[in-house]
């Protein structure tokens, strides 16, 4: 099987990254991991689509670390060449179009503009690129059931924005609507009011602002929890999960801004929100899904390149990225017995 990684920058993957994790499990499972930049890309005059890509130099024995694994890609012994994207039997879309907002907007949507391509061919596209186009930026979030969601606005009106806030009892979350990773959320207090005016100012330079109820079960922080296939991601009886915990004064749980981890408990709750979500990830073909839950409500969900593997198999013993790699390996058998009688959006999720 020869899949390829198409990441934001090869030069900038890092060993904790899940993707580092998969591509190493691939390699280790006998399999080529090919990494592709999101500028190394192009479309021939051929037709086809092609890609100045990077391997790992095959060993004789397998990759026992994600550090030597990387160190291994990014060096002078790595293969380098121009691969023909429409050869792979994979294309897993790793990149995160949010670090690319502010000095590489053309890099956002790479990854989806090309792979559409690359399934004319028979590739299997993962997250669907059409799904991926939907979620582009959070208000693809709002398409899920009400049930599972914190009360929203969406507005650039700041006298809009301070009634919610009023109707929130003096306290929600300010955050723009493109982003992650936390950057530019404000917790509003009922001191803050006064200072909302300048709050909103700061969110709203992105674009519009999210203005959403604030969970008081967001002070114990959230759990990332991964869904493949439509379901919950499970390996040998262990659910590929954990718990992000803030710490001091900060209310972002992420592990960037100051959070630790910790063993996850999974409940009926959470169950019964994974239930809910189904149906519409599915329909969008959405393979590799990262779920941040608070409480009983979904805060957050990653489509793009959910992260965290590494500190779920940290907690539960099991390595999930052979969960993965081999429901990709089903997928390509499935396109073997059926010669593509599946569109991408269908086979995303079988």
């Amino acid at each position: 099987m020869r899949i390829g990684f198409l990441v934001n920058d090869i030069q900038t993957e890092q060993k904790g990254y899940t993707t580092v994790r998969l591509a190493m499990a691939a390699e280790n499972m006998g399999h080529e991991a090919w990494f592709i930049g999101a500028g190394d890309l192009a479309y021939d005059s051929d037709d086809f689509v092609r890609a100045r890509a990077r391997r790992a130099p095959k060993k004789a024995k397998k990759f026992s670390t994600s550090e030597g694994f990387l160190k291994e890609l990014h060096g002078k012994k790595a293969v380098a060449e121009r691969i023909t994207v429409d050869d792979l039997d994979v294309l897993m879309l790793r990149s995160d179009p949010s670090a690319d907002i502010d000095f590489r907007a053309w890099a956002q949507t790479t990854g989806i503009n090309f792979g559409r391509v690359a399934m004319r061919h028979g590739v299997i596209v993962l997250n669907d690129p059409n799904g991926l186009a939907k979620a582009m930026n959070k208000m693809y979030f709002q398409l899920f059931p009400e049930e599972v969601r914190p009360k929203t606005l969406i507005t650039r009106d700041r006298e809009e924005i301070k009634e919610f806030a009023k109707e929130q009892g003096g306290k929600c979350v300010l955050k723009p609507l493109q982003g992650s990773g936390g950057r530019g959320v404000f917790l509003v207090r009922p001191d803050d009011v006064p200072n909302l005016n300048q709050m909103v100012e700061a969110v709203s330079r992105d674009g519009y602002v999210i203005a959403q109820e604030y969970l008081p079960a967001a002070a114990e922080g959230d759990t990332r929890l991964f869904m493949m296939n439509g379901r919950p991601l499970r390996y040998r009886g262990k659910i590929a999960a954990f718990r992000r915990v803030r710490t001091g004064g900060d209310m972002r749980s992420n592990i960037h801004a100051g959070g630790v981890i910790r063993q996850a408990e999974i409940g009926e709750e959470a169950l019964r929100i994974v239930e809910i979500v189904r149906p519409k990830l599915v329909q969008d073909g959405m393979f590799l899904v990262g779920l941040d839950i608070v409480g009983n409500k979904l805060m957050e969900i990653n489509v793009f390149s959910p992260g965290g593997l590494g500190s779920a198999q940290k907690f539960e013993k099991v390595n999930f990225t052979h969960a993965v790699i081999e429901a990709l390996e089903r997928k390509c058998q499935y396109m073997g017995y059926y010669r593509r009688n599946f569109d991408n959006v269908e086979l995303a999720t079988l």
